[in-house]
């Protein structure tokens, strides 16, 4: 399995969102960077926390010129209930995100063993696209735990934005 790496250009992404709008990531347009958070879904109370964490800071992303979409392998169906029940109606949720392209984005698989659980999902990703469509920063999990704190993170785009650092991880091999 390949992973994105940092200044290449990031994998063909494209969904459906709960908004009625298909989402195709080269096609964007961002004063800074786009944010793309891959949850694993309805049926992740660690998903639940982080996503309305990450809702109640859109306006700080949006101060940094940063756009914020999450995405899961869910149906359209559980997508709608996790917006529900999350109570996360300013967040933009995609859903629908097939195997390949969560392969393509070096998303970490797995199957179903608990009640409620889909039969396969993806475990998380978070990804900070530049304005040309490279990668900038990758953190891929194994398990619902260890995700970038989001605060931080807001200061981390603060830096990278105000100091130009670059992309960091291009070394192949």
């Amino acid at each position: 399995m390949n992973r994105p790496t940092p200044l290449q250009v990031a994998p063909f992404l494209e969904f459906n969102t709960l908004d009625q709008i298909k989402f195709t990531l080269s096609e964007q347009e961002t004063e800074n960077f786009q944010l793309l958070v891959f949850y694993r879904g309805l049926h992740c109370p660690i998903c639940e926390r982080y996503l309305q964490q990450l809702q109640d800071l859109l306006p700080e992303f949006a101060q940094r010129g940063v756009d914020v979409v999450a995405l899961s392998m869910d149906s359209e169906k559980r997508a709608r209930l996790s917006r529900q029940k999350w109570g996360i109606d300013q967040l933009k949720i995609g859903y629908g995100l097939d195997r390949k392209q969560a392969r393509d984005w070096g998303l970490y698989l797995s199957k179903g063993v608990k009640e409620g659980e889909p039969e396969e999902f993806s475990e998380p990703g978070l990804f900070l696209i530049d304005k040309q469509n490279k990668v900038y920063y990758a953190a891929i999990t194994s398990n619902p735990w260890g995700r970038p704190y989001l605060p931080s993170f807001l200061k981390a785009v603060d830096y990278i934005t105000r100091t130009r650092y670059p992309a960091r991880g291009e070394v192949i091999g």
